[in-house]
Order: C-alpha cells, then sequence, then structure tokens
C-alpha cells in the first residue's frame, strides 16, 4: 500500500476534517486566477513524477490545441496538499481547477469551495460510478481512476489445501472463508495466513474494512438521509460484523498489526490470502507468475463489497473563467487521456473507452476482472459533509474492537459521536 493512490487519502482526509463546521461561516472562496486567458491547476502530485507528468502532458496538449486559455500546472506535496486547499480558500485565493481526494468532495462542496460541473461534449454514462463525486444531486468533480480491493492469493496454496477459488459470480460466503481460514491456519506453514493490512491507519481503515461491515448488512450511516447512525453502525448487522472481526485475531487467522507492507510480506511468503488493492497486482504477478490470482473479496450475506472513490477534479467557485475551466476538464476526460494516466499510475482507467486502450483492462484482459469488481461491488464512503468526522470515529472504533473491546459499547459510542456532529452543523444541509 506504500505506493498505492490511497495511501495519500490518509491525510487528506484527516485534514478534510478541519473544514467541518467551518463552511457555514467561511467567506465564499474566492480565485487568485488572472483574466489574461491563464488560468491555474492545483494538483498533489508533487514527488510522484509518473502522474504528474502524465497530467502535464494532457495540460500541454490542451495548450497546444487552441489560443484562447492557458492551463498553469502547480504541484504541491501531497502531504501538506489538503492544507494549502483550506488556507488558499479562506483567504479567498484558491485556483480555478483542483484534484480533490473523493470522500471529501461533499464537505468542499458543502463549504462551497466547488461548482457542480457542466463538462461539454462527455458523456458520463461510461464511466465508472466511483469515479463520480456527487453530493445533493449534483456532479462536483470527475476522475481519471479508480483502485480496487482485493484478495490476493496463489493458486497453488488454494488448490493443495482443497480450497474452492472464488469467482466474480460466486464469491467465498463468510462460513467458507472461515473454513479456509482454518484450514490454512492448522497447516503451521503461517503465523497468520491472512493479512488484512491492521497496521494500516488513517483512510485506510474505513476504505479497508466498512466494505466488511457493509458486506455484513450494516453501514457507516443512515443513507436515506445522512442525518444519524443510528441502527446502520450499531444494529444487529453491524455487531455481528465486529464480532467476526475480532475473532479473525481471537483464532489467529490474522496479526492484531501486521507488518507495514502488506504486498511485500506476501511476496516474502508471509501470509496465503492478503487483502490489497489493483496497485499491487503488477508486482505480486511478478513475483509468483501464474501462480498468482486476484479473487473477489468474501460476501459477509449482502454480497460483496469494496471501496470505491480516488482522486479526482473539480472547478472552484471563485474561477475566473469557469466555461475554459469546465472546457480543459472535458478535453482531459477523452479515452487517450485517460489512458495515458491509468498507465502511469497502474490504476484502472475510469472510461469504457479508455479501458480498451490500457493493456490489460481490454475486454478478455487479464486485468478486466479489477475494474469489473469496481463496477459490481463499489460502495462509495458515504457521499455527506460529515464523512471526515465518520471516517475518523469509525477507524477509532475499528482499533478498539481489533484491540478486544466490546462491540455493542464501542459501535455506540461512535454513533453518539456522529449524530451529535450531524447536529451541532444543523445536518449539514446546502446553506
Amino acid at each position: 500500500m506504500k505506493n498505492s493512490p490511497l495511501r495519500v487519502m490518509t491525510a487528506s482526509v484527516a485534514l478534510a476534517a478541519l473544514t467541518l463546521g467551518l463552511g457555514a461561516c467561511a467567506p465564499r472562496p474566492g480565485g487568485t486566477d488572472s483574466a489574461n486567458g491563464e488560468i491555474t491547476l492545483w494538483t498533489h502530485n508533487a514527488g510522484n513524477d509518473a502522474e504528474l507528468d502524465a497530467i502535464q502532458g494532457i495540460v500541454d496538449d490542451y495548450n497546444a490545441s487552441q489560443d484562447a486559455t492557458t492551463i498553469k500546472v502547480q504541484a504541491f506535496p501531497q502531504d501538506s496538499y489538503n492544507d494549502s486547499v483550506i488556507a488558499a480558500a479562506a483567504a479567498g485565493k484558491l485556483p480555478c481547477i483542483v484534484d480533490i481526494d473523493g470522500p471529501n468532495v461533499p464537505n468542499w462542496a458543502w463549504a462551497e469551495y466547488l461548482t457542480p460541473l457542466d463538462l461539454p461534449g462527455v458523456d458520463l454514462d461510461s464511466f465508472l460510478p466511483s469515479v463520480k463525486g456527487v453530493w445533493d444531486d449534483e456532479l462536483y468533480s470527475i476522475g481519471y481512476y479508480d483502485v480496487a480491493l482485493t484478495m490476493l492469493s496463489r493458486t497453488s496454496i488454494l488448490e493443495e489445501n482443497g480450497i474452492r477459488i472464488p469467482t466474480i459470480d460466486e464469491p467465498w460466503t463468510k462460513d467458507e472463508f472461515n473454513a479456509a481460514l482454518a484450514t490454512l491456519k492448522a497447516t503451521g506453514q503461517w503465523d497468520y495466513p491472512l493479512d488484512l493490512g491492521t497496521a494500516g491507519t488513517g483512510e485506510w481503515l474505513p476504505y479497508a474494512y466498512s466494505p466488511f461491515l457493509q458486506s455484513a448488512g450494516g453501514d457507516l450511516i443512515d443513507r436515506t438521509d445522512f442525518q444519524s447512525a443510528e441502527g446502520v453502525l450499531n444494529g444487529p448487522e453491524a455487531i455481528e460484523w465486529a464480532q467476526w472481526f475480532q475473532s479473525l485475531v481471537d483464532n489467529g487467522y490474522i496479526a492484531k498489526k501486521s507488518g507495514e507492507d502488506a504486498t511485500l510480506d506476501f511476496q516474502n511468503g508471509k501470509s496465503a490470502i492478503t487483502y490489497s488493492g489493483s496497485w499491487a497486482y503488477a508486482a505480486a504477478k511478478e513475483t509468483f507468475g501464474e501462480d498468482f490470482v486476484a479473487l473477489p473479496t468474501v460476501d459477509l450475506g449482502a454480497g460483496p463489497k469494496i471501496g470505491g472513490g480516488s482522486w479526482q477534479w473539480g472547478v472552484t467557485t471563485g474561477c475566473s473563467d469557469t466555461e475554459a475551466a469546465m472546457d480543459y476538464l472535458a478535453f482531459s476526460l477523452q479515452p487517450e487521456n485517460i489512458a495515458a494516466v491509468a498507465e502511469a499510475t497502474g490504476t484502472i482507467p475510469a472510461s469504457n473507452e479508455a479501458a480498451q486502450l490500457v493493456k490489460g483492462y481490454e475486454e478478455g484482459g487479464k486485468l478486466a476482472s479489477l475494474r469489473e469488481y469496481s463496477e459490481k461491488f463499489a460502495v462509495l464512503r458515504p457521499e455527506t459533509p460529515a464523512y471526515p468526522f465518520i471516517a475518523t470515529e469509525f477507524g477509532a472504533a475499528v482499533s478498539d474492537i481489533l484491540d478486544g473491546a466490546d462491540a455493542q459499547s464501542t459501535l455506540d459510542a461512535a454513533v453518539e459521536a456522529i449524530d451529535q456532529n450531524i447536529a451541532s452543523n444543523d445536518g449539514y444541509s446546502q446553506k
């Protein structure tokens, strides 16, 4: 996970919590772009040469395609990017175009950092649902790629132990998965046969583990109106999920705190199955060749679920030339541009047309199943401005549950904190 697009979400979503409660009193963000035909694009990719080069390539092509507007790229280190956006918004100095960590979009839209998108000529139906940043029934951001969580294993290990290889149409059931872990544990070959990345912190915790909660029938919040977590984060299904999660530690199937790099540990034979993402596919494939297999995650009762939503692009409310910014975004969403970014980042192409241009993701390609996981199983983190707070509370609850805390009281406390936060912000209604 160290080199994954998800890694940068940890600081980004945590820092986004700083905006909670500020949107109602903050001034409407202005912009620093002048009216001389030059507008600025901010990105978190300083230090990430491959993605930054791909973005710069799109910008250069756009600038060369017309003479009305010049896009200027300003890149920030990923650890300070979100701070820079928040500070610029408070000072009324946002640029025209920003990239946004997907879960933050509703919060930034609520705080009036972003304006709804109008993208001429773009067929949004061809894009994965998880790359669209929607709040209050309006589109505020769009991404070039997504990542998909998956179980990584080796065909030889599963076959030698009589474990069925699951498919998209027939994933492991809860009982089947538990039995498989018991069988692998009994061999004595691994201290912990399953690696769930329990060393992770920050945004990894809701991104990785709330899908298990959702697969069990619970959720982080009641999505009918996003006003309360009561009954979904602490109801019977959630309690069953938490007790199952604890049992993985109690039975010695997972470490309470795993190694720092789950993919590398898997490559070194320290686990039989690891829970990682599409970003780990290439390295594992290089190590194990045809023996390597990527599998859908387990069905805990309500179908397999995985997290969805990565970095996306939006236009700010204070942009001096909104029409030009929208025109650039529409240009950038051409299939060849999306494909270039996906290839540079090793991620899942956002649109159907772009997928056909990226080796492995074309129809019938070896990576096509990862995109299918995203299409069929992805659940966006709740599209509410309260999400950064929810993420923090859920992450703390996960840590306590792994440490053996009582499931009911732990989740009840999280629900109480979340509901109080929403109430104190007037339900995060649009101003």
